[in-house]
């Protein structure tokens, strides 16, 4: 069964894999990305009924028209993945500047929380819907010189578990750590040593079946993407 997958942070990384990987096998994805270049690029090689917009997920005005824009259109989505998120660079917590520490919380909880405000309503009323937010090792671990980050994470798995209890029978909001990946935020964090995991290429092919079987008895339960 065809599904609709509505995904933030489709430009790059987990994002642009998931997307390319979805409309591959046949399912219909909406997305959302910062950058409106990169999203004219995803608009000319994915065409309708796949629909790409430039959306900043901390701007919460942007995302209401978002989400009006395509309810309009579309029924509500099958499949709600938050995947959009930014790393500090690596450092003590007391050394991360301000304005950096603000944008990471804006963008890996507040545009969390932004999409969801938007778009669950309608879902809530279909009583229909997964939830995905993406976590990290890091949201149930803790490592030095990421404090912000973890706190992020950890910040994802809480707001997700809570949501969970709030959701109507036939949904659900999952947790999802994706893994330890080599993407440019894994760059950021292990220098080198970040080619030595798992390629984006070889985790799309197990994750993107793996969110496809998440089912309403998996709410609020934290998951793994199985490598």
């Amino acid at each position: 069964m065809t599904k609709l997958i509505l995904i933030t942070g489709t430009s790059r990384g987990l994002g642009r894999a998931m997307t390319e990987h979805f409309i591959d096998h046949g399912h219909t994805v909406v997305g959302c990305a910062r950058s409106s270049a990169a999203i004219e690029k995803l608009r000319q090689k994915f065409t309708a009924p796949n629909d790409f917009t430039a959306v900043d997920v901390t701007n919460e005005q942007q995302v209401k028209d978002w989400a009006k824009h395509l309810l309009s259109k579309y029924e509500p989505p099958d499949i709600l993945i938050n995947n959009a998120a930014i790393i500090n660079h690596p450092a003590p917590l007391w050394q991360v500047p301000s304005d950096d520490f603000s944008q990471l919380i804006d963008i890996n909880i507040k545009g969390v929380v932004n999409i969801i405000r938007h778009f669950l309503p309608a879902m809530v009323e279909n009583k229909h819907g997964i939830i995905v937010n993406f976590s990290s090792g890091w949201g149930r671990s803790a490592s030095g010189q990421v404090a912000s980050y973890c706190a992020s994470k950890w910040a994802i798995e809480g707001l997700t578990r809570s949501l969970a209890q709030e959701l109507p029978s036939g949904m659900a909001a999952i947790p999802l750590n994706p893994g330890i990946i080599h993407t440019d935020m894994l760059d950021i964090s292990f220098g080198e040593e970040a080619a030595n995991y798992t390629s984006i290429s070889d985790w799309v092919l197990k994750a993107v079946p793996f969110i496809l079987s998440l089912k309403p008895t998996d709410n609020g339960t934290p998951l793994t993407v199985p490598m």
